[in-house]
């Protein structure tokens, strides 16, 4: 079995990412949905305001994946969290312990930062993504529903009336 190696993102790997990303939204049946450039994805990760981290696998030397991730908090937990974006990797590189690596590296961080969760979203139909989760000790969390602003109605909430 090929080493499975995961390190953090520099600003180098952001058409890397980028293409990454790209690759997902096809996976996701979403092709057309990234709208980000390699500048917005460089200022978003590696910019002075950046708040968002990436992750970059690579499987017997080859570049095979990524991740982003971000903090949150939890105010029950009185903790910071680690909410995962993005995971992905490449359908050749599956099965090799890539997503394990990169979920056990998130798992590390999130202990070592005294975080109380690691959290993420899958998509309802995705169920290879849920059964590798299952696997892990993850576990749905099917009484919460996830809303979402975007586009005209975020911009139509933040006008003042």
């Amino acid at each position: 079995m090929s080493e499975v190696s995961i390190r953090e993102a520099v600003p180098a790997d952001t058409d890397q990412i980028l293409r990454f990303i790209r690759e997902l939204a096809v996976y996701e049946k979403a092709p057309d949905a990234v709208k980000a450039t390699a500048d917005d994805i460089r200022e978003a990760l590696f910019g002075e305001k950046a708040t968002a981290r990436a992750l970059i696998c690579s499987v017997g030397g080859k570049e095979a994946g990524f991740a982003v991730y971000f903090h949150n908090f939890s105010t029950w937990l009185g903790r910071p969290g680690i909410y995962l974006e993005d995971v992905y990797v490449t359908p050749e590189c599956r099965g090799a312990g890539a997503g394990t690596a990169i979920l056990k590296y998130l798992a590390r961080l999130a202990v070592n930062q005294r975080c109380g969760r690691l959290e993420w979203s899958v998509l309802d139909w995705n169920m290879p993504a849920i059964r590798f989760y299952e696997s892990l000790g993850a576990v749905a969390q099917d009484e919460w529903i996830g809303y979402r602003l975007s586009g005209e109605a975020l911009e139509a909430l933040a006008v003042d009336d």
